[in-house]
């Protein structure tokens, strides 16, 4: 049986993830120390105490999702992935998993990618919405009519898509989501579009950072969210990583590929199993 490894994004964060770890690896401390070093601040105790405030701001919780599941991954007794994928930012944590990027050079970018994205939030208002019951053909289809920007920026699974945009367009779509006969549809509670258009300033900012960073062969391919599908090639992975600020996840038309590919069992590296119930929707 054909096993990937696939690492979770924004949103799987929680007070006192990583507990049980600390408590069961010692190694699993050497990471957070190294990444106190890197960020400048202590992030195993907000990751563990909170606020709650703290650890949902993009610069915190970024890094807190990657260094989790990278120190995970790597302080396994035996971790030798066939395949990886990572959701949004876990496709970061999935690169240092198939030992394209050091961890440190990882985290590196990672700092740097919430920070742009941060600052990409604060020139406009926008925001994101989870759009459940609706065919793919149809949400694309009304976001297309809206006059605001509006696009769809993660498919998570069978029928659930979440949707960036415009603090108006936002509340457009959403409006018109439920006329047409979605389950539900309702705005999330993060300050910016991501993956979209509005990202392009970050989108620049990180692509000069990924260039100033060693991109080494991976050990196993990894299925991108651009295109979903798997890549070895360094420059294309590279290339990739830029796009997914201002292109959608496909995630899950990457976890068909996946399956189609001959991959049966998926095991969730990071914080929570936010993916694993994504990925049992997905025939």
């Amino acid at each position: 049986m054909k096993k990937a490894f696939v690492f979770p994004g924004q949103g799987s964060q929680f007070i006192g993830m990583g507990k049980e770890l600390i408590q069961e690896r010692s190694s699993f401390k050497d990471y957070l120390h190294q990444a106190k070093n890197i960020l400048g601040f202590d992030l195993a105790k907000i990751m563990l105490e909170g606020p709650e405030g703290k650890l949902l701001q993009t610069s915190v919780t970024q890094p807190a999702i990657f260094v989790h599941a990278v120190a995970d991954a790597l302080t396994r007794e035996e971790f030798n992935p066939e395949a990886v994928a990572g959701h949004s930012l876990g496709e970061f944590s999935a690169l240092v998993a198939a030992k394209v990027l050091s961890f440190e050079d990882g985290l590196q970018l990672v700092k740097a990618r919430a920070n742009a994205m941060q600052k990409a939030c604060d020139v406009q208002k926008s925001g994101m919405a989870a759009i459940i019951g609706l065919e793919n053909e149809q949400l694309e289809q009304i976001c297309s009519g809206i006059d605001e920007l509006v696009v769809p920026a993660n498919y998570n699974t069978i029928g659930q898509v979440v949707i960036s945009g415009t603090e108006k367009g936002i509340d457009i779509a959403v409006d018109k989501f439920k006329e047409a006969g979605a389950r539900m549809a309702i705005k999330l509670k993060v300050n910016g579009a991501f993956h979209s258009p509005l990202m392009k300033s970050a989108e620049e900012e990180l692509a000069a950072q990924i260039e100033a960073i060693t991109f080494n062969t991976p050990v196993c391919p990894i299925y991108q969210n651009v295109v979903a599908a798997p890549v070895v090639d360094v420059e294309e992975i590279k290339m990739n990583l830029i796009k997914q600020l201002t292109a959608p996840v496909l995630w899950t038309q990457s976890i068909i590929r996946m399956k189609a590919d001959g991959f049966e069992s998926f095991e969730e590296v990071g914080p929570g199993k936010v993916l694993s119930g994504l990925i049992r929707k997905i025939r």
